[in-house]
């Protein structure tokens, strides 16, 4: 039986469903002031919207496209102790329109700087019990530098994005090693690239820089997003599909109520599954956040069953169950029991 120390995973990560009035609009429910909210509108194709308390409400970047970061003067226009406000802007609240957003907490903050690497942040919010930080930073295009990251804990999933000019996502994932680079903005399979993180494992106190001018180019300014697992809480591995109705089952320790999963090879998209949408132990409807599409309706090649420890393929489908095929997941949900014997519901 998995326990964990994070009794109730929504005070740390929740995904909150809303519908768009045209007009500003507080969008509560979270049930905790979100310092990362990520916002898709399920109805229509349109951009992937990123904000963050470490860059600053209006400050948004689009995870489908390489785009620097641009201001949403009516997007999202502040945090709140229970959700966030939204103005006018059509990305974030078309009248009629459905939206998803998924909401993280780090330090509920915008952090101060973190000295512990050769590279000072500007800014670090970090929450060390859900394993999440926040992180800005100016490259300067040495080849091993690091910034320090805060979790006390080694991150095994961390993303990036340059905010000044246009550039590709850059994302580690532990299961395909330091020495290769996923982009969060594309299908392009796994690549082999020693200036992304100069072959280097990020440490408990440290993610090393290569030199390369998507994590750490001279004077570039830079957002880093880094997530350590955290028992019955969070978890970044890996799977081989089996090409079967009678799918592969993913052993997580917790019932997961979010999950992001890409294939490896022949170019496909990333897949993004929330339980908010399908309601009980099925997921078939999801999100892409490389691509601007909207929301995909009961698919039943690419279905998940959500079990109280994992989630089992049910369907047949290339981007998430190609047989023999490699795929990389990050997940988050709620444990079968914490440390205080709070039990989640889960067949």
């Amino acid at each position: 039986m998995a326990y964990t120390t994070i009794n109730k995973s929504t005070d740390y990560f929740n995904t909150k469903l809303y519908s768009g009035t045209g007009s500003s609009q507080n969008i509560t429910g979270v049930g905790f002031q979100p310092d990362f909210t990520w916002i898709k509108s399920r109805s229509t194709s349109h951009e992937h919207k990123l904000i963050d308390v470490v860059r600053g409400v209006t400050k948004a970047v689009a995870s489908d496209n390489t785009t620097q970061e641009f201001t949403d003067v009516q997007g999202l226009t502040a945090f709140g102790s229970n959700g966030y406000t939204i103005g006018t802007d059509s990305y974030y609240n078309t009248n009629g329109h459905n939206y998803a957003s998924w909401n993280w907490k780090a330090g509920t903050g915008q952090g101060s700087s973190n000295t512990a690497g050769s590279i000072n942040t500007t800014y670090t919010s970090v929450n060390t019990t859900a394993g999440f930080s926040i992180s800005s930073y100016t490259g300067n295009a040495s080849a091993g530098a690091t910034i320090g990251h805060g979790l006390g804990a080694v991150p095994k999933f961390v993303i990036f994005k340059r905010l000044n000019s246009a550039g590709s996502w850059q994302v580690y994932h532990h299961s395909i090693g330091n020495d290769h680079v996923l982009k969060l903005n594309s299908t392009d399979n796994k690549a082999n690239d020693d200036t992304f993180l100069y072959d280097t494992t990020p440490s408990s106190t440290l993610i090393t820089l290569g030199g390369g001018g998507l994590v750490n180019g001279s004077g570039n300014n830079f957002i880093c997003y880094a997530f350590a697992e955290k028992t019955g809480y969070s978890k970044f591995g890996s799977y081989v599909g089996n090409g079967n109705a009678n799918g592969t089952f993913i052993y997580t320790g917790f019932k997961p109520a979010f999950i992001i999963i890409k294939r490896l090879s022949d170019g496909y998209d990333w897949v993004m599954y929330t339980n908010k949408i399908n309601g009980m132990n099925v997921m078939n409807d999801y999100l892409a956040p490389n691509s601007t599409a909207a929301e995909v309706v009961n698919n039943a090649n690419q279905i998940l069953d959500i079990t109280s420890n994992g989630f089992k393929h049910r369907g047949t489908g290339a981007s998430t169950n190609g047989n023999g095929q490699n795929y990389i997941y990050m997940a988050f949900g709620q444990s079968l029991v914490g440390s205080n014997n709070i039990p989640c519901t889960a067949r």
